[in-house]
């Protein structure tokens, strides 16, 4: 008699995407390139520029269908991940849409939806007569790309000192708490301040200025984590074995307090896409003449006065809310599924 074999379905591409290797290669792919982009103003040749940016389109696609399906038990978190991706699509397309120069005047003072010089505007266009839309999706570039990478670096400095404090304790806790507690002493905004005012005005003193401010807050959430995982039974397991230190916190310590890192993450991240604007409308973060959302709010204040003239000021502020909100509905509702599970 013979015996007939069931072969399983191959698994479909998306399911092949979303393994953890898969989606670290998606999201560098997303990233990098952008961070490139950004960073090689002025320094690279505009066509390579754009070149290089090219497969950031498809990943941001593939990575957002990729979260809609995995989050789809949650319409919360699906409704932030989609504002954050809009958002992301528009900073890696910019350069391939049919935009304005965001930095070209035009026709001063045109209200939204309205027509000067046989140029249809639909946001209308600033006080210098250049078209809102595109310094709109220009600016979300500078935003996403300063305020993403300082909250990662933050993020790798945080977790780092969190569970060597956390794990070996004794006087390498003792060192790193008290250096913590003394950077947490200072209110946010003035310690930004502050390091702003000594380094200068730059994204790359931003990241400098939020890792500062930052770290020393996800220093304790990873530190409290890692004192309650390094008690479990496969820690003492691979200390018999005879693992090092440093094993056991990458290996066994890391994958456990990814979870409550990931959801405090994206809450983090509205935190410092806020503390970016604000340096910015003070005049200590990003710097002109390339569009900004907080450039932008800072240009058009006083302008806004007039009613007539409110929209060059709530176009922006509402870009920042909609990216917020983005971040904080993904929090919640990563945090919605945890506690599911």
């Amino acid at each position: 008699m013979a015996v007939t074999t069931i072969t399983p379905p191959a698994p479909s591409l998306l399911e092949r995407l979303k393994t953890p290797r898969n989606i670290g290669i998606l999201v560098a792919l997303a990233w990098m390139p952008l961070m490139i982009y950004v960073m090689g103003t002025g320094r690279i040749d505009e066509g390579v520029r754009n070149a290089i940016l090219l497969p950031a389109i498809p990943a941001v696609a593939m990575l957002y269908v990729i979260a809609v399906t995995a989050w789809k038990e949650s319409w919360i978190a699906v409704l932030g991940v989609s504002l954050v991706s809009f958002w992301f699509f528009m900073a890696v397309a910019a350069p391939f849409l049919p935009l304005a120069d965001p930095n070209a005047p035009v026709a001063p003072f045109a209200t939204p939806f309205s027509e000067k010089k046989d140029i249809f505007f639909w946001l209308g266009t600033d006080f210098k007569g250049r078209d809102m839309l595109s310094r709109v999706i220009w600016g979300c570039q500078r935003v996403l790309v300063w305020g993403v990478t300082a909250t990662f670096v933050a993020y790798i400095i945080g977790t780092i000192f969190g569970l060597m404090a956390g794990y070996l304790s004794g006087w390498w806790d003792e060192f790193i708490s008290f250096f913590g507690n003394v950077l947490l002493s200072f209110p946010v905004m003035v310690l930004f301040i502050v390091i702003l005012n000594y380094l200068g005005p730059s994204g790359f003193n931003i990241v400098i200025a939020v890792t500062f401010a930052s770290a020393p807050a996800i220093m304790r959430i990873v530190r409290g984590l890692a004192l309650d995982i390094k008690t479990r039974d496969y820690v003492f397991a691979a200390q018999t074995r005879g693992e090092s230190a440093l094993w056991i916190m990458v290996i066994e310590l890391l994958p456990n307090v990814r979870g409550p890192i990931i959801v405090d993450a994206c809450l983090r991240l509205g935190y410092t896409t806020v503390a970016i604007t604000t340096l910015t409308f003070l005049g200590l973060g990003l710097q002109p003449p390339d569009p900004d959302w907080g450039l932008m709010i800072r240009e058009a204040a006083k302008v806004a006065m007039l009613w007539k003239f409110s929209y060059m000021l709530l176009i922006p502020a509402l870009a920042v809310s909609s990216l917020i909100l983005g971040f904080n509905l993904m929090a919640d509702g990563l945090r919605e599924m945890s506690l599911r599970d």
